[in-house]
């Protein structure tokens, strides 16, 4: 997989892409700054919707999202552990199981 592109560089070859004149193709743009067109393609869609000039999910959400459904993962995975815990220290307990005294 390629290394990816610095975002200074993508914020600029985004705005140059912008803010071209009519008759310049992404296709130029993306020539002149050694990028794939594609790539270009997909970096000012997704501009678009980080800044909200286009619907969707912008990259701090996706980012967010991320990290509370990893948060959420790990919560259930406690939540087992202390379930499986708890149905054990109460077996424990019972009386005539385990127990030495009478």
């Amino acid at each position: 997989m390629p290394k990816p592109y610095p975002t200074e560089f993508r914020d600029d070859v985004v705005r140059v892409a912008r803010n071209r004149e009519s008759g310049v193709t992404i296709e130029q743009i993306a020539k002149d700054f050694g990028v794939h067109p594609m790539t270009l393609q997909k970096c000012t869609q997704r501009a678009a919707g980080d800044d909200g000039s286009k619907p969707g999910q912008s990259r701090v959400e996706g980012v967010e999202l991320h990290e509370a459904r990893k948060r959420i993962r790990l919560l259930e995975q406690e939540n087992e552990i202390l379930r499986k815990a708890a149905a054990y220290l109460s077996q424990a307990n019972l009386p005539g199981k385990g127990s030495t005294r009478s």
